[in-house]
């Protein structure tokens, strides 16, 4: 019973994430959960409002980045700067880069639930602490998570994301953190 209230859940979740990038921001309940194969009830079941779906999706998210970063940190790696090599690489992995959460739209609507934004800037904010956190120089730490934020935003504006152009910024991204002195 469990089991299946798990992949219910992630069924809805998924559904919703669908749902955003055809329908937007304003998509009905109603649509999410034909699109999970569930009744309208059951999402209700597992989410009491769209505000609390939106949430989960939101944490989501937010825990398919984390993974990401935790698949990438390289713990046997005890040079200064592995945790922005992590972040480096979840930022620009495929799985997580492409999304509703890119969508100007989809963010504004989420931001305008009760407290997100500051979920937001709580989890942005410790982020820049795990990257800060092994000894890279500061000057480094900061240039390298403005050029992150800075590239999820350019994608939001963008139709079309440059692929090479992102691939050249992760490779530049990188080099910054194999050296450890001030940039300037």
């Amino acid at each position: 019973m469990q089991r299946d209230a798990i992949r219910t859940r992630r069924a809805l979740l998924e559904a919703a994430e669908r749902a955003l990038m055809a329908h937007g921001p304003q998509v009905s309940l109603e649509v999410v959960a034909r699109d999970a194969g569930v009744s309208k009830g059951g999402l209700l079941h597992h989410f009491r409002s769209r505000e609390a779906l939106l949430r989960a999706l939101c944490e989501h998210w937010i825990q398919q980045y984390d993974d990401a970063v935790a698949r990438y940190l390289e713990l046997d790696d005890g040079r200064p700067g592995r945790w922005c090599r992590a972040h480096i690489r979840a930022s620009f992995d495929p799985s997580i880069g492409d999304g509703p959460w890119r969508n100007i739209a989809v963010q504004s609507a989420l931001l305008a639930i009760p407290g997100l934004f500051e979920h937001a800037r709580i989890n942005g904010h410790r982020w820049e602490t795990e990257m800060a956190s092994d000894g890279l120089h500061p000057q480094r730490v900061l240039l390298i998570a403005r050029a992150l934020d800075g590239d999820s935003m350019t994608e939001v504006f963008d139709a079309e994301p440059d692929h090479d152009t992102r691939h050249e910024l992760r490779d530049l991204l990188l080099a910054l953190t194999e050296r450890n002195e001030p940039l300037v």
